[in-house]
């Protein structure tokens, strides 16, 4: 009998045509393994109804952002006895949240660029607003400033001069109630990829802007991608450590993509991780499979296996 998995994709947040994107083309790839792939949208209707009615085996989660990185739809889906992909609950609450995942990361040893958090409650209630001007003395200049819980670089900004920070500070809290100030490390963007127990070849990222926002993740043609990253041996060796590394404290399982800078001096920062990869046509997950001699529907079916493995041997990490 054929297997019915539903790839939930879609959803209610900024990220939302991104995740349809990614479901679409998961969907797709499932049923050319043999599964029964339908595609459910949580923002068409009541999730849990749909999955009862659909009676489905799994779920692989293409959503992204808010509800569907958090932490909300994963520990719904334990409620339900669902196997699904990726990380456990708790994980992906702590990866989502940029706060949580850089004290967690810096707990761990990990390098990650020195930060400063704003939240809107203490501009707002606590007069934060006379500190903004010490935050450039203390982490230096140029920043980058975004939201706490946002995805794809939405609400990004540079900050090169101390004038430009309330303005950045305040689109960042457009999007999330937190604002993160980090500070700008100059160098080489690099994705490096979990799958399963693996790491797959690195990704080297070079936008033609010079910056890898919304645009220029989405856009075909707007980045050159560069697959296994022109990295010495030495430093791509450090660059996968400081990733397991990474993996390991943030409880990461099936498929996670850790975002490291690598400064001029070799050494790699962590500024981001995505419980949630990209699975569209200029996603770095399916490239980085696709170098490693995995094509987009074994790179699928094998996400999906290591949860309905997880499932079968009673484990819920």
């Amino acid at each position: 009998m054929t297997e019915r998995v539903a790839v939930l994709a879609g959803g209610r947040s900024p990220e939302r045509e991104v995740s349809l994107r990614s479901g679409h083309r998961v969907a797709t790839a499932l049923r050319s393994r043999g599964y029964d792939a339908v595609l459910i949208d949580p923002a068409d209707a009541p999730l849990v109804e749909t999955l009862s009615t659909a009676r489905v085996s799994a779920c692989s989660l293409a959503l992204h952002g808010k509800e569907g990185e958090d932490g909300t739809v994963q520990r719904l889906l334990e409620l339900l006895d669902l196997p699904y992909t990726g990380a456990g609950p708790l994980a992906c609450e702590i990866a989502f949240d940029k706060v949580l995942c850089k004290a967690t990361l810096a707990q761990a040893g990990v390098p990650t660029p020195p930060w400063a958090v704003i939240e809107a409650a203490a501009l707002r209630d606590l007069g934060a607003g006379a500190l903004l001007h010490r935050l450039p003395e203390r982490l230096g200049l140029p920043l980058v400033v975004k939201p706490s819980r946002a995805g794809s670089a939405m609400g990004l900004s540079f900050v090169d001069r101390e004038a430009e920070l309330p303005h950045a500070v305040m689109n960042a809290l457009s999007f999330a109630g937190a604002a993160i100030l980090e500070r700008r490390i100059e160098g080489v963007e690099v994705a490096v990829s979990m799958l399963g127990e693996d790491l797959l070849p690195l990704v080297e990222v070079r936008p033609r802007s010079g910056v890898y926002d919304y645009a220029a993740r989405y856009t075909a043609g707007a980045t050159d991608y560069h697959v296994p990253a022109r990295l010495d041996a030495e430093t791509t060796e450090r660059v996968q450590n400081v990733a397991a590394q990474t993996f390991r404290a943030l409880r990461q399982r099936d498929v996670s993509r850790a975002d490291v800078l690598v400064d001029p001096d070799g050494n790699p920062w962590v500024i981001d991780v995505n419980v949630s990869p990209g699975m569209t046509e200029t996603s770095l997950l399916p490239m980085a499979a696709q170098a490693a001699g995995i094509a987009f529907p074994e790179l699928c079916e094998r996400i999906l296996q290591l949860a309905l493995a997880r499932a079968r041997g009673g484990a819920s990490p």
